[in-house]
Order: C-alpha cells, then sequence, then structure tokens
C-alpha cells in the first residue's frame, strides 16, 4: 500500500467548505439526568483553578469585539472561541471571510508534508483557539505567537540567531492531533459533548491569531483568527509585525485578558523573553463597546464544523468539573491528594493505574503506582521554569505506558497546561517506541516508504546497522537530537539528523519522521471536516503495525522535545515515563528521577543500564570531530526544598 500525496486532495476537498454552513441559533448544553458530583480537591501544595467558565454571553461578547474590529479593518474573518478542555463554543464566519489559508512552502521550494496545503479556514481558526487555551494555565498566558518563537530550528528565532539551538518545544505542534487515541471528539456516539480534552483539526498552532480567555485571572478558554489567507509563523522575532489576525484576536480578549503579570513576555527562557503579542491593546481600532446583537447576522453567522460544532453558540464547561473531563483524584484513585485525573464524565478515571500488557516482566501496577507516585512527588519539590511568580511549583502532566504503548496511568497537578496531557503520552510512548528491538521492523512495515527511509538514514547516520533494535535506550531528548535540521542542534551547515528533514524542506509544517508518520491522517481529517469523505480518521495516528489487536505503540504520533525516558527491569524494557507542561529540563528531571526513586522503594525496576544509554553514542561528523548524544538533562538549582545541585549526576 503507497500514500496518495496529501497535496492535490487536500487542495480539492478544502473548498468543500459548503459543509461548514449552517444558521445562528444558541443553544446550551442539556445537563445529565444524574450528574456525577465532582470530587473535592484536598489542600495541599498546589491551589486549585477556580471553577470559571465562559457563558454563552461571554462567547458572544468575545465574537461581536472581534468581528467588530475586523470589520474596521475591511478584513471579515473566522472566529472561534473553545474552553479551556478545548471544546469548541462557536465557529463564526464573518461574511466574505476567505474560505482556505494556506500553510508556509518549504524554504528550497520542495513542499512535502503539511506545507503549502490548502487548508479550511475554520480549521485554522480552531487550531489557533485550541493553542491558547492549551498552552496557558494559572502561572503563564501563552499565544500563537509565543508558541511560534518556541517550536522552529533556532531559538529565539531570526536570521541573527543561526547557530542557535532549537527551539524548547520543538515538534510540539505535532501533538493534539485529530488522529490522537487521548482526546475526545465532538458528537461521537454515547459521549458527553463537553468531555475534554479535545483535539485540533491541525494540531497546535504557531500562526500569530491567537490567545487565551482569562475569567478573574483564570483561564478558561482562548479565542483564534483566521483572516489573511496565510497559516504560517513568525521566522523573526528581532521585528514587530502588524498582524491583522492578531489585532482581531487580541480584540477579542476584551474584558478575558491573560493577567499582565503571567503574559509570555514576563517569561524568560534561557535569558531569553518570551513573546507574547506585537498588538498593542492600545492599537486596536474598535474601542471594545460592540455588542452581539449588532453582529449577528449583520456581520456573519455561527457556521456548523464537522468533527468540532454544530452552528450555535454553546457554553463552555468549568474545568476541574466532572463534565470537564478532567478533575480531583480520589483517594482511591491516587494517594497524592494534589493529583487530578481524566475522567469519563461519568465518575470513572479514564487511565486508572494499573499493569502492563506485554506479558511476562510487565511492569505491576504496584511499580506504575511507584512510578507515578514518585515522579509526581519530584515535580512537587520542583521549582518550575516557566509559571509566575518566580519560584513557583513546577506543574505537568505524567503519563506511563507498557511496550504495547498501553496506558498504565496518567495523572497530572490541578494547574498543569492542557496541552501536556497529549504530549506526555507521547513522549512516554516515544521513549519506549524507539528502545524497543521491534522499532526499526515496525517503520519498515509502515505502507509509507518515506516513513521506511528513515531506518536507513538513521543506520547509515549512526554507522550502526543495528540502530533501532532495541541495543540503545532513547530518551526523548536522544531521540531529539537525531530530528533537528542541523547535527549537531543549531549549527548552521550541518547537514540534518536522519529523522529530520534537510533544512532546504524543512519548516514547522515538515519536521521529518514526525510529520511523516501523520500525513496519511491529517490529509483523512482535514477531508471528513470539509465533507470530501465521510469518514473520520481513526484514533490511530500512524500506519505502523499493530503490537497487539487495537494497540499502536504511537497511537498518538510522536514527540520530539525532552521529557522521557524508557522504564527497565534490569536489561529488559518494559515501557516509558513521559513528563510535559514545564521546562524540557523540569520533565527530564521528573521523568528520570521519579523512575529512579520507584525503582529504590518497590525494586525491580529503574532506568536504563548506563551502558546502553544513548548518550554512549558517538556521532562522527563530517570534516572531523564527533558529537555525543544526551540522555536527559537536568536543572541547575532544581528544588524549593534544598540547595542540591547535579541531583542527576551518577544515577
Amino acid at each position: 500500500m503507497t500514500r496518495r500525496p496529501v497535496t492535490a486532495f487536500l487542495a480539492v476537498s478544502a473548498l468543500l467548505l459548503e459543509s461548514c454552513g449552517g444558521s445562528g441559533s444558541v443553544s446550551t448544553p442539556s445537563p445529565a439526568a444524574t450528574p456525577t458530583p465532582t470530587p473535592t480537591p484536598a489542600t495541599g501544595n498546589y491551589p486549585v483553578p477556580a471553577a470559571q467558565s465562559l457563558s454563552v454571553a461571554d462567547v458572544q461578547a468575545v465574537i461581536a469585539h472581534a468581528a467588530a474590529e475586523a470589520q474596521a479593518r475591511s478584513l471579515p474573518a473566522v472566529i472561534a472561541v473553545s474552553d479551556r478542555v478545548g471544546n469548541i463554543l462557536a465557529v463564526f464566519r464573518m461574511t466574505g471571510a476567505a474560505a482556505t489559508a494556506r500553510t508556509t512552502p518549504a524554504p528550497g521550494g520542495a513542499s512535502i508534508d503539511a506545507q503549502n496545503l490548502v487548508i479550511p479556514a475554520e480549521a485554522g481558526a480552531i487550531a489557533k483557539a485550541v493553542t491558547g487555551a492549551y498552552l496557558s494555565s494559572g502561572g503563564n498566558a501563552f499565544s500563537t505567537r509565543t508558541a511560534s518563537m518556541i517550536v522552529q530550528q533556532h531559538f529565539p528565532p531570526s536570521p541573527v540567531t543561526a547557530g542557535l539551538e532549537s527551539g524548547p518545544l520543538f515538534g510540539v505542534q505535532f501533538s493534539q492531533l485529530p488522529c490522537s487515541d487521548l482526546s475526545a471528539r465532538f458528537g461521537a456516539a454515547g459521549s458527553a459533548a463537553l468531555i475534554g480534552p479535545k483535539r485540533s483539526p491541525l494540531g497546535l498552532a504557531a500562526d500569530p491569531g491567537g490567545f487565551p480567555l482569562y475569567k478573574d485571572g483564570v483561564v478558561v478558554g482562548g479565542v483564534g483568527v483566521m483572516t489573511d489567507g496565510s497559516y504560517g509563523f513568525d521566522p523573526d522575532v528581532t521585528d514587530v509585525d502588524a498582524s491583522a489576525e492578531e489585532a482581531i484576536a487580541l480584540a477579542g480578549t476584551r474584558g478575558f485578558e491573560a493577567p499582565e503579570s503571567i503574559r509570555a513576555d514576563r517569561i524568560y527562557v534561557d535569558g531569553t523573553q518570551l513573546r507574547y503579542t506585537d498588538v498593542a491593546y492600545t492599537g486596536l481600532a474598535t474601542p471594545g463597546t460592540a455588542t452581539y446583537a449588532a453582529t449577528s447576522p449583520a456581520l456573519g453567522s455561527p457556521v456548523a464544523v464537522t468533527g468540532y460544532t454544530a452552528a450555535t453558540i454553546t457554553a463552555g464547561t468549568a474545568y476541574g468539573s466532572e463534565a470537564s473531563g478532567i478533575r480531583a483524584s480520589t483517594s482511591a484513585e491516587f494517594s497524592n491528594r494534589d493529583a487530578f485525573v481524566l475522567t469519563n464524565g461519568a465518575g470513572a478515571d479514564r487511565y486508572p493505574v494499573t499493569a502492563g500488557t506485554d506479558g511476562a516482566g510487565a511492569i505491576s501496577a504496584a511499580e506504575a503506582r511507584a512510578i507515578l507516585e514518585e515522579a509526581f512527588t519530584i515535580m512537587t519539590r520542583a521549582r518550575a521554569q516557566i509559571r509566575q511568580p518566580l519560584d513557583s511549583r513546577a506543574q505537568v502532566s505524567i503519563s506511563l505506558v507498557d511496550t504495547n504503548g498501553a496506558v498504565l496511568g496518567l495523572v497530572r497537578s490541578p494547574d498543569a497546561p492542557i496541552f501536556g496531557i497529549d504530549v506526555s503520552l507521547q513522549k512516554a510512548r516515544t521513549a519506549a517506541f524507539f528502545s524497543n528491538a521491534a522499532a526499526g521492523a515496525q517503520m519498515l512495515a509502515d505502507p509509507s516508504a518515506d516513513v521506511q527511509h528513515f531506518v536507513a538514514a538513521a543506520r547509515t547516520f549512526l554507522n550502526d546497522p543495528a540502530a533501532l533494535t532495541g541495543t540503545h535506550a532513547f530518551t526523548d531528548r536522544a531521540n531529539g537530537n537525531l530530528s533537528r535540521p542541523y547535527f549537531p542542534d543549531g549549527e548552521v551547515g550541518r547537514p540534518n539528523g536522519p529523522f529530520s528533514r534537510p533544512i532546504a524542506q524543512f519548516n514547522p509544517f515538515s519536521t521529518g519522521l514526525q510529520s511523516a508518520l501523520i500525513l496519511t491522517n491529517l490529509g483523512q481529517h482535514l477531508s471528513y471536516v470539509t465533507g470530501a469523505s465521510g469518514t473520520d480518521t481513526p484514533q490511530r495516528c500512524t500506519f505502523i503495525p499493530d503490537a497487539a489487536p487495537g494497540r499502536n505503540r504511537l497511537q498518538n504520533g510522536i514527540q520530539i522535545f525532552p521529557g522521557s525516558v524508557p522504564v527497565y527491569r534490569g536489561n529488559t524494557l518494559v515501557g516509558g515515563i513521559g513528563v510535559s507542561g514545564d521546562g524540557i529540563d523540569q520533565d527530564d528531571m521528573i521523568s528520570f528521577l521519579g523512575l529512579h526513586n520507584a525503582g529504590v522503594r518497590v525494586g525491580g525496576i529503574g532506568n536504563a543500564p548506563a551502558a546502553i544509554r544513548a548518550d554512549n553514542i558517538l556521532v562522527t561528523l563530517s570534516g572531523g570531530g564527533s558529537a555525543r548524544l544526551r540522555y536527559v538533562s537536568c536543572p541547575f538549582a532544581p528544588f524549593l526544598d534544598s540547595s542540591a545541585n547535579n541531583v542527576c549526576e551518577g544515577l
């Protein structure tokens, strides 16, 4: 089986946007007949976000303010609003708004993967709204411009920063994928309408024009805008862009502004100030007095988007409630009373702590619980990197999987960013997959010749015909080293790593193996959204063979920035743990030390033997010299309760 070129059929299917039309009615969710009470969070190390949510009137206000700004600029727009867990509360199409947009082409003209694709404008607006909501929390407010800054090949991205390493969240754009098995789906049979977290049609967005929405300092959702026909990213943070999409989206946040003290421009990563917006509220063309009554139907109306929303305006759900899909754990579910879990809306933990599915030697339920509890404990001690005020505790999501990719438990802190849920699972599965003896064979069995070629590329690059056969333990940091368009990372003029595209074909829409694995899924889904196909992509990313019936080892895709380690029993791989939600060094430390401490506590499990870790791999560089892969990198002064340093050394 071969894959059809996606560019052609997406360009056709994206023109079928009649399926996104609809009337402009307003609805509110029907309450369940016997609602399941939400467990009361216990007081512990973390404050629990207040139960805030967007009402129908709130969503109308966001739309009215954004539409007024668009009208003042003579740029009819598509405006999307989501709640914190990704439910799409409305998509508003202004009369005359462009039906489609095009993703950024490859820099060298040889576009591949998701580059230079025609996409529905609604899909771009939804992705931006979800990104604003998912990347933000009570301690940090990130926009899609922030996302653009942290996913490119140099950080910060600029022609004058060539030679610096890639962005700290390099690759995160290929998370929250429409094929993810973790994400709940709008309108799915038997599903509760507002259960999250939901997926995004395009993953996370790096195109300016998406912001989080706040009420009383609590993140309650996001707004995203498409109007200019281009869905891209900002390659140069040294200038100030006059982005109309960003201005329209910023206008939509009036009354729901992120607190200034936690906006991205108050947060520094490795000494670099992050960017929140290139548009100031004082630069908007409208006073923020528009009403929805004067907006619909005069300027447009809500539209239906297949797989995401009806042609209505819906109230959001309060994060932390049973209905939201994420809530405080019960004492029976998790011993640490700060812990939050994913729920099915009827009271059941979606990912309870459980034993592995992969036969003799599998992780036991007791071992799984120890790993998650010990990693959670490290998190509560860790100093956050991306949260304000300074010296806040880190907040992350933690996932544990076995060698089949089955989830053995998933737990998070109360206010960790939502994006980290799917990403932590991607990271856990990625570490377990690339450390597996079957990794190379499974990639070679993928129906795409493009995916298959990465196996030979890796073996040639590493000068190791046994690469990808379980001879080495790979973390996401090590795998990420091999997934950069320059190796060593950032050094211009060097060849690309074996899992990356060459720089002439590289941009955030085409990263290499990561994007190649899910290209067909993306095409299937966008065809479904536009109405070109009546069948959605399955909840199964990638086309590698099943590890067990119905179980794909990479069921929500791979991730290529740090924050995971494989789990071993002696020399035998038994799973992977992934962490996401704070700085990448913090994510590394929580996974690595958490697993180590679990091994000390229960015996039998632990980190990979030092002799087989990927940091033993020395890559010979063209022109002489060599570079060693990295395994984990733990932060300086990592703990709030200790002055200890070098906490990962020697373990």
